[in-house]
């Protein structure tokens, strides 16, 4: 909320100038009940066609200052709701930007996707009504009331009740309507997490004929949603309804109250007349106002949800004042006693961790499956902090330096290689903002060994990547991915498991490119294949997040039985 209205504050002029619109909106739609009470008794019941006619003149020119300013308002509204709903997108793409694992971890995905569409557009929604309603509506409210008094000679008891009547079923359809407004993205944030999971797990899905059981899932959810809606719609459908009805009978009890002050000259009937369209104004001013306050519940919710990622704080920060590397020091990366512990975990992942990354050096860690491989790597990123010992890079705790300047000393490919959408150059020039030119490309997707599968594309470098890279194979992907980490040109390199969907040809010739091309780095490499690490300067056996084997090929398969067991499995299925 308080970021809401830092928001209003930047638009504090156009909305002080909107307000003044309403003001003179108001005044002109009051005005008008006024001019046609004096048209009844004045110009008609006197045949007075000169006073008819620059009466109406008159209201043609209110009619018309009303309307203009009505658009004006309209275009003003819309102009603040949807600059504040860009600043909202913009605020919370940029902290999500920022965020570390552990946030990532409190909130999905797909929650966080629809904080920024759906529940933003839910602000965007509510400024737009408010805007327009919450200064004008009690302005009519009270300048209707006044004129209703003139005109009316003490009958404002006759408004009292149509208006009573009204708050009693806005009161009443909006304490039925609450609680499911706040449930309602939830169930957003579900069908959205489903549809996702589907479009992103379609091959899966179709592959194990689930397609049944997804479609069960996605109606539920579905189902939930739309019942969630229909309830909220069909409680407020009540106010359109009972609004008429309210209108109508009100009209009734005036005309029929008037009647007898009409008969006996106490009242004209023009005054009859302005004083139904006070009354229908004044009903109309609490419709608006109504609308805003059955708005107001969604609104706070997403308003909340909004509020919640905007004030969590990182648990990953910069130091507040970040120290440089050591430049006597080149792509070393060292692990010093590290142990780390997932949150909410009851164990550690990984414990008493040693060993030390040299430039022109490989070393490889190789262990089953959930031994902490990758989360070293995380650890190394500073996705994790550690939770005891440290990480020191160049000389320097990894915690004692910016995140940006850490992550530009290393080039790192994932164990699920993600391409993102353009073309396989602007992929490959990712990591240096695109700055590399065509050769320098060409020759790292050569190393990659990606050179044949592009020069069989009509334009090579230039053709299409779809979104997360679809259109190619995983093979294909992965060197795409590690030509990016070489591009970069980094001076630690590290590879987590990223061999994995390569034929043992092509991942040897890589290595060959790799040790010839990146002889002066660091590198690192997290493989599940002996093929992969045969060849490594060390090698570290990691098991349940403890080293428990340390050495070159051969030293472990002697004195290491943990290795020695893979390396058989392996080399007997080859």
């Amino acid at each position: 909320m308080q970021k809401l209205i830092i928001y209003l504050k930047n638009y504090a002029g156009e909305l002080i100038l909107t307000f003044v619109l309403l003001s003179l909106q108001a005044i002109c739609n009051l005005l008008l009940p006024n001019y046609m009470s004096n048209i009844v008794d004045i110009g008609i019941m006197r045949n007075d066609t000169e006073y008819l006619f620059s009466t109406g003149i008159q209201m043609v020119l209110i009619t018309i200052a009303g309307s203009v300013t009505s658009i004006l308002v309209c275009l003003f509204s819309a102009r603040i709701a949807s600059g504040i709903a860009c600043n909202l997108r913009r605020d919370l793409f940029n902290k999500i930007e920022f965020f570390s694992h552990y946030e990532f971890d409190k909130f999905s995905a797909s929650s966080l996707t629809t904080r920024c569409t759906n529940d933003v557009t839910q602000i965007q929604s509510f400024l737009l009504i408010a805007i327009r309603f919450i200064w004008f509506a009690p302005i009519i409210a009270a300048g209707g009331f006044i004129m209703a008094e003139i005109h009316g000679n003490g009958m404002g008891w006759i408004i009292a009740l149509p208006v009573l009547l009204l708050l009693g079923i806005i009161i009443l359809v909006f304490a039925i309507s609450m609680p499911k407004f706040y449930s309602l993205q939830g169930l957003v944030d579900r069908l959205y997490l489903i549809s996702r999971e589907n479009l992103t797990g379609m091959m899966v899905i179709r592959a194990f004929n689930a397609c049944s059981y997804e479609k069960s899932r996605f109606d539920k959810a579905n189902g939930n949603l739309t019942r969630a809606i229909l309830f909220t719609n069909r409680t407020i459908a009540v106010l359109p309804g009972a609004l008429m009805f309210i209108m109508n009978a009100s009209a009734l009890l005036i005309v029929w109250v008037f009647a007898k002050q009409i008969a006996e000259s106490r009242i004209q009937a023009g005054d009859m007349i302005a004083f139904i369209q006070y009354t229908t104004t004044i009903i109309m001013a609490f419709v608006m106002l109504s609308m805003i306050f059955i708005m107001m519940p969604r609104a706070q919710v997403s308003a909340n949800r909004i509020a919640e990622v905007l004030k969590t704080d990182p648990k990953i920060k910069d130091p507040p004042h970040p120290l440089s590397f050591d430049s006597a020091q080149k792509g070393i990366l060292e692990f010093r006693n590290v142990c780390f512990r997932y949150p909410n975990a009851e164990q550690d992942a990984l414990s008493n961790i040693n060993f030390t990354l040299s430039p022109g050096k490989t070393t490889a860690i190789i262990g089953s499956t959930g031994a902490g491989k990758s989360s070293i790597t995380y650890l190394a990123l500073r996705f994790y902090d550690v939770t005891s010992g440290a990480i020191y890079v160049d000389g320097r705790d990894i915690r004692t330096v910016t995140q940006n300047s850490l992550r530009g000393k290393i080039a790192y490919v994932p164990q699920n290689s993600v391409l993102l959408s353009g073309t396989i150059k602007s992929n490959i020039n990712y990591g240096k903002n695109y700055a590399l030119p065509e050769e320098e490309i060409l020759s790292v997707a050569d190393t990659a060994q990606a050179m044949e599968f592009i020069m069989e594309n009509p334009v090579g470098i230039e053709a299409p990547i779809l979104q997360g890279g679809v259109n190619v194979s995983g093979g294909q992907k992965q060197r795409l991915a590690i030509a990016r980490a070489i591009a970069k040109k980094s001076e630690i390199l590290i590879f987590d498991d990223s061999f994995s969907a390569l034929d043992f040809k092509t991942d040897a010739a890589l290595r060959k490119k790799l040790r010839e091309k990146e002889s002066g780095a660091s590198i690192l490499i997290i493989a599940q294949r002996i093929s992969a690490i045969k060849n490594a300067d060390e090698i570290l056996v990691l098991e349940n997040g403890k080293i428990t084997g340390r050495g070159v090929h051969d030293e472990l398969m002697k004195t290491c039985p943990e290795y020695a067991e893979i390396a058989e499995t392996q080399f007997a299925e080859s």
